[in-house]
């Protein structure tokens, strides 16, 4: 499990002050920025066994709990959630072409529809590419929760 903070970044005309990341014995630190949202916060995984360390006084970190609009707008910026994104379609894409899923999606709106009837075979594909995708959207669900989110 993992808890996300914020805190807006300041500047001066030397430096930016940052969050003094949680790290490890081995000195691996143990928060991930997500992203800076419009409201000038910049949001941040940590790791819920860290500990945060002393702040620089320039800043305040504070803990956040996550409404469903502050969420969704993490997700929408978060380039860790991109890579995430993109892994599950690079997964989809090792087993079934574009191709293979406009089709799956074509017999499947005409049978929902009632304007086509399934083929021997095509329900057991349907439900092969079903649950593979479902399995693919379980992975992305399970790393995202990892970020906390």
């Amino acid at each position: 499990m993992t808890s996300i903070y914020r805190y807006q970044k300041v500047t001066d005309e030397f430096t930016t002050y940052r969050m003094a990341e949680p790290r490890d014995d081995s000195g691996n630190s143990l928060a991930i920025e997500l992203c800076t949202l419009a409201d000038g916060y910049t949001y941040v995984s940590v790791a819920d066994a860290a500990v945060l360390p002393d702040q620089p006084s320039e800043i305040t970190v504070e803990p956040v709990t996550l409404d469903s609009m502050t969420r969704e707008s993490i997700k929408s910026f978060s380039p860790h959630v991109k890579l995430i994104e993109k892994r599950m379609q690079d997964m989809i894409r090792d087993v079934y072409s574009l191709e293979d899923e406009l089709y799956l999606a074509r017999i499947s709106v005409g049978v929902l529809q009632g304007t086509y009837t399934l083929q021997d075979g095509e329900d057991v594909i349907l439900n092969d590419y079903q649950s593979y995708v479902e399995s693919v959207r379980e992975w992305g669900g399970v790393e995202r929760s990892k970020l906390g989110l």
